[in-house]
């Protein structure tokens, strides 16, 4: 489970452009905090933390408490916006979670012994066709990410989520089929000819 972190903030009494763009020339970031059945609730976040947060990894599978004067407003991240040109956040949406509540969220695939794979030892490559799984998960028990164990795989075998060991409580978002996480295909045809071309004359 990802840890929780803790922002401070500041309510917004206006909304729109205008306000947006006086915000950011004071080095605050506009967002938005909506949800659970709560009116929503305009804040605005100091830029450094915000953008810190932001590229430091995990971001849309970490739990927040963002705290907006005395009250304190446990969210997720739904959405944000970068500037196209300088990458720094122009707006963030945070969705309110509850303890009893079930969320989708994006959480990355990492694969693991991949020297312990016949298949990739034999020269094959692992076709890795999903990058990130949407789970459906409690917010307390999202993962930081899902490892694979690649030990074993043989040239031409497939991953499919059913054979994923997901964290307890956690079901794929996509649940109507069995996806293809990656799998260990043969070399290219390329990569034999280059590696026939480097081999020595008999």
């Amino acid at each position: 489970m990802t840890a929780v972190k803790q922002i401070i903030a500041e309510a917004r009494d206006r909304v729109g452009k205008g306000a947006a763009r006086a915000l950011r020339r004071q080095g605050r970031t506009p967002a938005v905090i909506y949800g659970a059945g709560k009116e929503p609730l305009p804040i605005s976040i100091e830029y450094a933390p915000l953008r810190q947060a932001i590229y430091a990894g995990g971001f849309m599978t970490t739990i927040f408490e963002i705290r907006v004067g005395d009250r304190v407003e446990r969210v997720i991240p739904r959405d944000y916006q970068l500037d196209p040109v300088r990458d720094t956040p122009l707006h963030v949406d945070f969705l309110r979670v509850t303890s009893d509540a079930t969320i989708d969220v994006e959480v990355p695939v990492h694969f693991i012994n991949h020297e312990a794979s016949p298949g990739l030892k034999a020269g094959g490559t692992l076709n890795v066709v999903r990058h990130h799984v949407s789970l459906s998960v409690s917010p307390n028990a999202i993962p930081e990410a899902i490892e694979i164990d690649l030990t074993g795989l043989q040239m031409g075998d497939t991953i499919h989520i059913s054979a994923v060991k997901l964290p307890e409580g956690a079901q794929p978002s996509i649940s109507d089929r069995d996806f293809t996480i990656a799998s260990v295909v043969p070399p290219t045809v390329s990569e034999e000819a280059a590696a026939a071309e480097g081999a020595p004359e008999a």
